[in-house]
């Protein structure tokens, strides 16, 4: 397997990168500035590539299997996020590669009642414009013309321990018995590395959480 991981230097795409190089997939790290990847090994190559460029995502991730797409916007400059969306989506086309998955946003999952995690009153306020960017985005990957895979992680996703054990879900939040949802950024990266290789919800969003 050899994957493309953009977003490589955020918190999740770390873990990601450390996930693939766990079970000795190619991985390569495209991100803007190569000297703030950290991680070091003899399954990984670091690259210099710009995501807001088709052109310089073809010509990184031409020969991958695939690529995955760790990108997360600054704060209050949320709508950067459709132009990475539609940059991914046409630089995944023009390189051949089989498929990308999306590390996505848990906001347009849907509650116990049927309404959207963002919709309700308990979302805070300041993450709303974010969490309405990654719907946005969600909708531009069910009407692409390339496989791709969108991953909402749980309401919290914080730093935490790699068990391996976690439920999955489809639109709906993953919650514990007591209305909990949550999950650690290394199970999270095991669930999205699991489904590169799996293939189960190609073309459709998925979710994770304990």
């Amino acid at each position: 397997m050899k994957v493309i991981i953009f977003g490589a230097t955020g918190t999740i795409g770390k873990a990601l990168v450390k996930e693939a190089i766990k079970r000795k997939y190619e991985v390569t790290a495209a991100v803007r500035d190569p000297q703030r990847v950290t991680e070091q090994s003899e399954y990984l190559t670091v690259v210099q590539a710009d995501i807001l460029n088709p052109n310089s995502i073809t010509e990184v991730a031409k020969g991958h299997d695939a690529i995955i797409s760790a990108y997360g916007p600054k704060f209050g400059a949320e709508e950067e996020l459709l132009e990475v969306t539609r940059s991914l989506l046409e630089g995944t086309r023009r390189s051949g590669a089989e498929r990308i998955l999306v590390v996505g946003g848990a906001g347009s999952l849907k509650t116990e009642n049927g309404e959207r995690l963002m919709d309700t009153a308990e979302f805070p306020e300041e993450i709303k414009p974010l969490a309405a960017a990654h719907a946005d985005a969600l909708e531009l990957y069910h009407a692409a013309d390339v496989d791709w895979t969108y991953c909402s992680p749980a309401a919290i996703i914080e730093p935490g321990k790699r068990t391996g054990q976690f439920r999955i879900g489809l639109d709906h939040l993953v919650v514990d018995e007591l209305g909990h949802s949550r999950i650690s950024v290394e199970d999270y990266a095991v669930a999205l590395i699991d489904e590169l290789v799996e293939g189960e919800f190609v073309n459709s969003r998925f979710t994770v959480g304990y």
